[in-house]
């Protein structure tokens, strides 16, 4: 600062003008919606707490378990269902298993379950079949084909580990593996942190599909998923996150016609999308019923034969998330035997890429990894939520009096406490207008952290003011320069303090403490930058004008 400063005036100073600016952009995001509320532009958003709404805590279903099985069994079992016969096992190996049937088997028909690649000869009505697989697939492939869902398998150092992706118990368990000459080593109820976060991600992607791209599902302990959904009666939040998403397969018969062919429940799993052949897909594989089922419906309704004009369609929630044929390729395939594998294909344009991902999120929406359980739901009345908004905001105007009436006694002049009192407000100002900027949902913790930043904002001022003050008067400019650049070290070494501390909490995720975090944060950053320095630039031109 020099005194060239105090010449120019406070309504030159650019530091004055930014606060200014911020608090008018500030106050058009508040208060605009009240005026143009089509535009769809700022607004405060509140949470659970002040608007009033439900929450759920769910669990998600599974059990992470080390088993061992006879590959040889597996594939005896499986493979006799499957050719409705008893096939005989005459050799295995570690990558391989070859068995003999009567049946007339082709390598795509043995390769449809899933299990490896397959090698066919015949010899005197004998068919010997040589599939490439290994205990590890065997062992997937058996136990999706058992429970009916996905099966996916991670090393963490102690050995293979299996996520069965449905609800079971040891007992089941052990009775699934003891058919095929296995055992159960180790058991552990509840799937991994990567499931969990998958589903999470999907919940907030199904919740965004109902416009409530606000609500954020936040994973508790390791173990559970907590969702706040303001304004949403607690009979509707069930429907919306505590059930999976109505999916369903149709074959079109013409004249805006169909037939039904798959629900949701068939879907075993959903892929990543992904190129092949210079074609954008997603590949997602059905249930042994479930693609009976569309083969059957595929035949029906002639999709095998004029698949052109009988398109295959999927809707979510009744609303159409993919239509296309049946390839040539395939069609000839369903007419001899059910497919699980398949690929809904789009083209190999940036736009097919993009719609490759709209259906994977609208296929995942629809089909959750696992399924969820509610064990704890709750509801909070939109006029119980009414009266903490009220009791917030009186409690933030109580805290600020408050601080005023003590800085007032003090320092026992107005001309002090006053600034004081507009820094103060005009920093809750540009936190409420930064947060109906980014479409922030302000809950309890985040009014809280409002709350402590108005403390905190006062502390410094009252830095800022004790060392600007020399004897009760302004100093000289060259000691003031001093003592004022003592200040904002003091100010910028606790506001960095304070911000390394709350970046712990976000990185975290402490649930509710996440947006205390957040808000003191933003709070302490529009302080420091903006709030500040011109508190620090109007106190110097009032003592002066004191001083004069």
């Amino acid at each position: 600062m020099n005194s060239e400063e105090g010449e120019k005036g406070l309504s030159s100073d650019p530091r004055v003008m930014l606060m200014v600016g911020a608090i008018f952009v500030s106050l058009i995001l508040l208060f605009l919606p009240a005026v143009f509320p089509e535009l769809g532009v700022g607004g405060l958003k509140y949470g659970l707490e002040l608007d009033g709404g439900s929450w759920l805590h769910l669990k998600p279903e599974g059990a992470i378990v080390q088993v061992d099985a006879d590959m040889g069994r597996i594939i005896a079992q499986d493979y006799g269902v499957f050719l409705n016969e008893t096939v005989t096992i005459t050799q295995q190996t570690t990558s391989s298993v070859t068995f003999e049937t009567r049946q007339s088997v082709t390598a795509k028909g043995i390769e449809s379950l899933g299990y490896g690649l397959a090698a066919v000869s015949s010899r005197g009505g004998v068919y010997t079949i040589v599939l490439q697989t290994d205990e590890n697939t065997a062992i997937i492939k058996y136990l999706e084909n058992q429970y009916k869902t996905e099966v996916v398998f991670f090393d963490d150092g102690d050995g293979i580990r299996y996520e069965i992706r449905k609800k079971t118990s040891p007992d089941e368990l052990a009775a699934i593996m003891q058919s095929v000459g296995g055992s159960v080593t180790a058991y552990e109820d509840g799937v991994s942190i990567a499931t969990l976060t998958e589903t999470k991600e999907i919940l907030e992607e199904k919740l965004n599909l109902f416009g409530l791209s606000d609500v954020k599902p936040v994973i508790v302990g390791r173990e559970y998923i907590l969702i706040d959904l303001a304004g949403i009666d607690i009979d509707t939040a069930m429907d919306l996150a505590g059930t999976p998403g109505k999916f369903e397969i149709r074959v079109q018969i013409g004249n805006n016609e169909s037939v039904h062919a798959v629900y949701g429940e068939d879907i075993q799993t959903v892929g990543y999308h992904r190129m092949d052949d210079n074609v954008w897909g997603v590949p997602f594989t059905l249930t042994q019923q479930g693609a009976e089922a569309l083969r059957q419906a595929a035949i029906e309704t002639n999709a095998v034969g004029d698949p052109d004009n009988h398109e295959i369609t999927m809707y979510l929630d009744n609303r159409v998330i993919y239509s296309a044929p049946l390839s040539y390729s395939l069609a000839q395939s369903m007419k001899v035997y059910p497919i699980q594998d398949l690929v809904a294909s789009f083209g190999s344009d940036t736009g097919s890429e993009d719609n490759a991902k709209e259906l994977e999120s609208h296929l995942k929406a629809g089909a959750l990894p696992v399924n969820v359980e509610v064990i704890g739901s709750g509801q909070v009345p939109a006029s119980l939520g009414s009266q903490f908004k009220e009791l917030t905001a009186i409690a933030g105007l109580l805290a600020i009096i408050t601080v005023s009436f003590i800085v007032f006694l003090r320092y026992r002049r107005k001309e002090i406490m006053l600034p004081m009192i507009i820094t103060s407000l005009s920093e809750v100002v540009m936190i409420l207008g930064f947060a109906s900027a980014v479409k922030w949902q302000l809950d309890l913790p985040a009014i809280t952290g409002i709350i402590a930043v108005i403390g905190t904002g006062i502390d410094h001022l009252v830095v800022i003011t004790d060392e600007v003050l020399y004897e009760g008067k302004l100093p000289p400019t060259k000691v003031y320069n001093a003592r004022i650049n003592r200040a904002f070290g003091i100010i910028f070494a606790a506001g960095s303090t304070t911000t390394i501390a709350m970046i712990w909490l976000v990185w975290m995720g402490f649930g509710a403490l996440k947006g205390f975090a957040l808000t003191t944060i933003v709070g302490v950053m529009i302080g420091v930058l903006i709030a500040r320095p011109v508190y620090a630039r109007i106190i110097k031109e009032v003592l002066k004008e004191s001083k004069d």
